[in-house]
């Protein structure tokens, strides 16, 4: 079979869609940091749309300044890959153009920072995951022990971590006159925009502080809330895409139909008219995001959890479990959702819904263990700072802290102690494992020593005895005992009568 690249385009089955735009004529204004799966079944369809509303000098160049490379897929491929968007109804099929040319600067940054600080880039949209950032979880602020900040700011060599690599190319456009910048995250971070401008400008403070008065002049961090479900492509996704499309496709994404992008509206210069696409540029995504993580993420990292405890693979599984379903259903009604804000505009009830509806979708095979991925780095947002309200507001969040204890016990299930079931990947994995391996048999002191992590949970969480006493309760409970069981109870001392 064919590969699927510019000069096969024509090639594609008819019943695949493919840019209606003329590529051949498509300049480069943009870079993206971090083309995953997430970023070309979202941003990329996105600029994909704005160019067949409004063509421009949009194209993408695509960087990576870690692994996976995208030299053997995309770059092969002339940045053209299929985009598949699955449900029990059927599957649309698309080719999306919007990527002109990718960089792998794992190994050599230098191409990376001349296409960042290049005149002709004005926007640089971001998903590198919540660990890329090097900040901690707790705070939002750089993390100075974190090895690549650590090496980049020793002079060691070319920078290797994102902080690092854009305050080097922010000080090429100061020195060059190149001109300024903005740019976008996309990742699930709260205020991702606030994070990513925290450990640019703190990182900048520590080599660069005459930089800094350039950054608050020239340069723009805007928030930004993402959605749309878009597992890590399996060899059967690329396989379906081939069948379907005709040409081999090795960067092929499989996602949801559902997509959603709200945009702080602080943009400097032109940009994609990424609205006629649906995209809203918005004063403030605080409302958006929180409604997101705290619904959305958190009932898909509950799920993660608890699903792998009970031996299930994947969301879609998850979700039929009654069991599982109706505990995470509580949680988000019962806890979660009485903090959320109410002038956004959003329904709650029927939001959450809506997420049920969206996690039935088989044709969506999003695994527990990918959701569990770097989950240190997203508990915060989804599940420790809804409960941090509830105590604000004096209610109740003991499943809430059920959830948590379930990440915790996803972790140490990984210790030779509690049964080595899985190698989490996660940056705290070795430390939780250390500590359950080192705790002797009391729960309460193997639930406080991972509460005392303060990069994840703080100072505060840990003064709080009926947090620490709740997470301890069900963490011995899940590592102990059925997690099922477990929860039946916790649902039938909830029940009213």
């Amino acid at each position: 079979m064919a590969r699927l690249t510019a000069a096969t385009l024509a090639d594609a089955s008819p019943a695949t869609r493919r840019p209606r735009y003329n590529r051949a004529e498509l300049a480069v204004g943009m870079a993206h940091i971090g083309v995953g799966a997430f970023h070309r079944c979202h941003q990329a369809e996105y600029t994909d749309d704005a160019l067949e509303a409004e063509f421009g000098p949009w194209g993408v160049i695509g960087i990576n300044i870690c692994a996976p490379s995208l030299g053997s897929s995309l770059g092969i491929q002339d940045g053209l890959f299929t985009r598949a968007l699955r449900d029990e109804s059927g599957a649309d099929l698309r080719i999306i153009g919007s990527i002109h040319g990718v960089i792998d600067a794992e190994d050599d940054v230098e191409p990376a920072l001349a296409t960042l600080s290049a005149p002709r880039i004005g926007v640089v949209t971001l998903t590198v995951t919540e660990k890329g950032y090097c900040h901690r979880p707790a705070t939002g602020r750089l993390d100075e022990s974190h090895p690549d900040v650590v090496h980049d700011l020793a002079g060691n060599g070319a920078p290797r971590s994102l902080p690092g690599v854009i305050v080097a190319a922010l000080d090429r456009r100061r020195r060059s006159g190149a001109g300024g910048a903005t740019f976008v995250s996309c990742d699930n971070i709260p205020a991702n925009g606030r994070v990513l401008a925290n450990v640019v400008k703190e990182f900048a403070a520590h080599c660069a502080p005459d930089l800094l008065g350039w950054i608050a002049d020239h340069v723009r961090f805007p928030s930004t809330m993402v959605d749309r479900i878009a597992p890590a492509p399996t060899s059967r996704d690329l396989a379906f895409a081939a069948e379907t499309c005709g040409l081999e496709d090795r960067a092929a994404v499989v996602g949801e139909p559902f997509r959603q992008w709200a945009i702080e509206d602080d943009i400097l210069g032109a940009r994609p008219r990424w609205e006629a696409a649906g995209a809203e540029f918005v004063r403030d995504v605080t409302g958006h995001e929180l409604v997101k993580m705290r619904v959305l993420n958190a009932a898909q990292s509950a799920l993660a959890y608890f699903g792998a405890l009970t031996g299930l693979d994947y969301t879609y599984e998850d979700i039929r479990d009654p069991t599982l379903a109706d505990f995470v259903r509580r949680m988000l009604e019962r806890e979660t959702a009485p903090c959320l804000p109410k002038n956004v505009g959003i329904d709650i009830d029927a939001y959450i819904a809506q997420t049920f509806r969206r996690l039935h979708n088989t044709a969506i095979a999003h695994r527990n263990h990918q959701i569990a991925t770097d989950g240190s780095q997203k508990i915060v947002q989804r599940l420790l700072n809804p409960i941090r309200d509830c105590i604000v507001g004096g209610l109740g969040f003991d499943h809430l802290a059920a959830a948590v204890a379930a990440w915790m016990a996803y972790l140490c299930a990984a210790a030779p102690r509690f049964g080595a079931r899985w190698a989490p990947a996660d940056p705290f994995a070795p430390r939780v494992h250390e500590i359950a391996q080192g705790t002797g048999p009391d729960f309460a002191s193997l639930a406080a020593r991972i509460i005392d992590v303060e990069p994840i949970f703080g100072v505060d969480l840990r003064k709080n005895d009926i947090f620490c006493a709740a997470v301890a309760g069900h963490l011995k409970a899940f590592l102990t005992d059925d997690p099922r069981s477990r929860m039946s109870a916790l649902a039938a001392e909830a029940t009213p009568g």
